[in-house]
């Protein structure tokens, strides 16, 4: 990653239009880590999501920090490649595996994981309607098992995706929340952590007022 081209985007331009453009309260930011290993869990419906949670965090985390993302998508052209590696900072990995390809698609995820890196993770798995909550993938619980000496912090985010929703190259002001959970650890048993990430994460909501599920 080109490191003062990451700076500059995040804490000078998308801190601008996240704080001036559009306007942000966020409750528990405290709660975010502030140096690795650890996974920011996240509801996903806009491209803003990303950036909003690079710039809420502290300098220690906001180093070591990486987004996950499909490679197939970022990596469709040379320029978009660049920029989703180079400036966004991105770690690629691939959904679905070549023909006569094996292995495991989270291996990237784990190999950050174990050198310190946190993880911006979004287990929908793909950006949903705005403000409305999908169902999760398994990924994050395969992860979270994985290393459950990392905390797993979930976050709510709301009003991002009428900002900026799925499909839309035009940029809306519209005041948005994030709301910062208590981080969590995975024990032994996968679906246990499913149920208790989902419960989780509708509690945030719920406590923001919004009811996406609706």
């Amino acid at each position: 990653m080109n490191g003062w081209l990451r700076f500059v985007f995040y804490r000078v331009v998308v801190r601008f239009v996240v704080l001036v453009v559009l306007g942000l309260n966020v409750r528990h930011r405290d709660r975010l880590p502030r140096q690795g290993p650890a996974v920011i869990v996240a509801n996903h419906n806009s491209h803003l999501d990303t950036m909003v949670l690079m710039t809420l965090l502290p300098p220690g985390a906001f180093r070591v920090a990486q987004p996950v993302a499909a490679m197939d998508y970022f990596l469709r052209n040379r320029v978009l490649a660049w920029f989703a590696l180079r400036v966004v900072g991105i770690l690629p990995i691939r959904r679905r595996p070549e023909p006569g390809e094996g292995g495991d698609p989270l291996a990237p995820c784990h190999q950050a994981l174990e050198a310190g890196r946190v993880l911006i993770f979004f287990p929908e798995g793909t950006r949903g309607e705005p403000e409305r909550l999908s169902g999760f993938k398994s990924g994050i619980a395969r992860l979270a098992t994985r290393h459950p000496e990392v905390p797993i912090v979930p976050v709510f985010l709301h009003g991002l995706g009428k900002a900026l929703p799925k499909g839309e190259a035009l940029l809306v002001p519209f005041f948005c929340d994030v709301f910062v959970g208590e981080p969590l650890y995975a024990g032994g048993d996968r679906r246990a952590f499913m149920l208790r990430l989902e419960e989780r994460m509708k509690a945030l909501a719920a406590g923001m007022g919004t009811a996406p599920w609706d």
